[in-house]
């Protein structure tokens, strides 16, 4: 999703989240139409669904906002802190609490991730410059929402599917809420766009679709912090695709970042499944 939506370019924002969605519609009200329940909610989801709506579309726009204002490394760590605030969020909302096991995987991931993207934002904090200047931290601050608010989206996600809510309902939902709410700010911002840019963020749309209902799956299976770790293989599998379709290739820095998180989704594996603590 990431990809195409870089390669989509100077398209306003709120556009690029409108099309990115608007896929989904396309691909899941189609399935809910054909589905014996129909268009039928669960009991009592409605609040649950609207909060994951909600969460959802802030932490996408701001991402989006992010990429295109400060360099993507840098708006990938932010979105990747969003494990981190899914485990907070699970305390208050699901009342469940990882242990120190879990908590290890997750930091040494990120740590890995930061070998990785090199943020530079935090140059510019620290000393006042970095490539972009002093205007970059307010894009790395709304990166950094967007990453708060996608954690709480994802624990939402799981207490919805706790609940029983179909997958298919929780990913439409989300995805007509979304455009909806873009509406408004692109009829705001509108621009022109070229076919080829539209045609960019269908492709993100098929994308992101094909992840929602897998990292719904997902949530609905175990607990955030049982799973949250691996949303760092994100880091890779960028890697891959920039050396196929961007002729970019990873320095040392990313290397070791691979290893580490690669490493760390082994033990969280390993340790989830008993393997770390089964006596000889």
């Amino acid at each position: 999703m990431a990809l195409f939506i870089n390669l989509a370019g100077d398209m306003p924002v709120f556009m690029k989240a409108f099309f990115r969605n608007v896929v989904a519609i396309l691909i899941t009200i189609p399935m809910l139409a054909r589905s014996p329940e129909g268009f039928k909610i669960q009991k009592g989801s409605l609040p649950g669904l609207l909060a994951r709506a909600a969460f959802g579309t802030v932490g996408l726009v701001c991402n989006f906002y992010a990429i295109s204002k400060i360099n993507i490394a840098d708006a990938l760590i932010l979105n990747k802190l969003s494990p981190f605030f899914a485990i907070i969020a699970s305390i208050f909302i699901l009342s469940e609490v990882a242990n120190i096991h879990q908590w290890l995987a997750i930091t040494v991931a990120l740590v890995g991730a930061i070998f990785v993207v090199k943020p530079t934002f935090l140059m510019n904090i620290f000393t006042g410059t970095d490539t972009y200047g002093t205007q970059a931290i307010f894009p790395a601050l709304i990166g950094l929402i967007g990453g708060v608010a996608a954690g709480t989206a994802y624990t939402f996600l799981r207490k919805l599917s706790l609940k029983g809510e179909r997958k298919t309902v929780i990913v439409a939902f989300f995805s007509v809420f979304s455009c909806l709410a873009c509406i408004p700010f692109i009829i705001a911002t509108y621009q022109p766009v070229r076919p080829i840019q539209i045609l960019f963020c269908a492709c993100a749309g098929v994308a992101a679709c094909c992840g929602q209902f897998t990292i719904t799956a997902a949530y609905a299976a175990c607990p955030a912090k049982e799973i949250s770790v691996y949303d760092y293989s994100t880091v890779i599998f960028a890697a891959i695709l920039g050396m196929l379709f961007l002729d970019e290739f990873p320095d040392w820095l990313s290397v070791i970042g691979y290893v580490i998180i690669i490493g760390a989704s082994v033990y969280s594996f390993l340790y989830n499944n008993g393997y770390l603590t089964r006596r000889k």
